[in-house]
């Protein structure tokens, strides 16, 4: 009786990664192994993993081996076990964030077997036997490094830019460029992020091209404030691990968000307050320099 239920399980499985792979374009499908424990587990890899016709993946919780389907022209086995990661579950390739683990369930707070940290940049380890194979390895490293570096530069002057309109209190223009920064947050690839970044990326990237577009959907400036508010605080957690090229000055008006106070970045330490403009340019003062 279990020989049979084992054999239908199995087709069941099968019958579930072909049709997966029906609806996936592109499709190509890898086997890896992924640390968790019961049901619960299975249900978050899963729904981690998965992106509606581009990444389909299905875990078994005896085996910890998870089938990934996918469309290697959007994504990557490497994407989809970023984001399995941020869920709380370790890889042989990817930890999770200890914060993350320690959130888990009880019962979902498996062993961890998997030791190896995942490097936050691509390095390169050099010798005499390898000298030439490396050097050119190096060199596409450092283009790829380059090119998320300017990505994440876009993004960020933009927003230096919406902020210096919100201080002239223009509206139209607080909108137009709106439009431009949500246009480079759609630019950035977030398979080509060192890891850190990557992590902080996948938590704020929603609230980022919300705030944008909302900004960017009307020219009421008392609105386009209110929405820089939390565009802001996640453009801080983005910028204070992808960094900039000059030291960015974190600022603070108490008197902003109704006297709840309210924060923005700048790249001047001088205040230039983007929530009150000339009514009150220079309430508030820099908290914090991000180097």
């Amino acid at each position: 009786m279990n020989s049979i239920k084992k054999i239908l399980m199995a087709i069941i499985l099968l019958l579930s990664v072909t049709i997966a792979s029906a609806q996936i374009k592109n499709s190509k499908t890898e086997t890896v192994k992924i640390y968790g424990n019961c049901d619960m587990c299975k249900s978050k890899i899963e729904i981690a993993g998965n992106l509606k016709k581009v990444a389909k993946v299905e875990w078994n919780k005896d085996t910890k081996m998870a089938t990934l389907n996918y469309d290697s022209t959007k994504t990557s086995q490497d994407e989809i076990l970023k984001r399995i990661a941020l869920a709380g579950y370790d890889s042989n390739k990817f930890l999770a964030p200890d914060a993350t683990y320690d959130e888990l369930h009880g019962c979902c707070q498996y062993d961890r077997e998997a030791k190896v940290a995942v490097s936050t940049e691509m390095k390169m380890e050099t010798t005499t036997t390898e000298n030439h194979a490396n050097h050119a390895n190096h060199s596409d490293a450092a283009v790829a490094k380059q090119q998320v570096d300017t990505k994440l530069k876009v993004v960020f002057d933009t927003y230096f830019l919406l902020k210096d309109a919100l201080v002239k209190t223009d509206g139209k223009a607080a909108a137009t460029i709106a439009k431009e920064v949500l246009t480079a947050l759609n630019a950035v690839k977030m398979d080509e992020l060192a890891m850190d970044v990557h992590m902080i990326w996948m938590k704020e990237m929603k609230g980022l091209m919300a705030g944008a577009k909302n900004i960017s959907e009307t020219l009421d400036i008392k609105r386009q404030r209110e929405i820089f508010i939390p565009l802001s605080k996640s453009m801080y957690e983005l910028i204070k691990v992808a960094k900039y090229e000059t030291p960015v000055y974190l600022q603070f008006c108490p008197m902003a968000n109704d006297g709840k106070g309210a924060n923005w970045l700048s790249k001047e330490n001088a205040v230039r307050n983007p929530y009150y403009g000339s009514q009150m340019m220079t309430c508030g003062k820099t908290i914090e320099t991000i180097q």
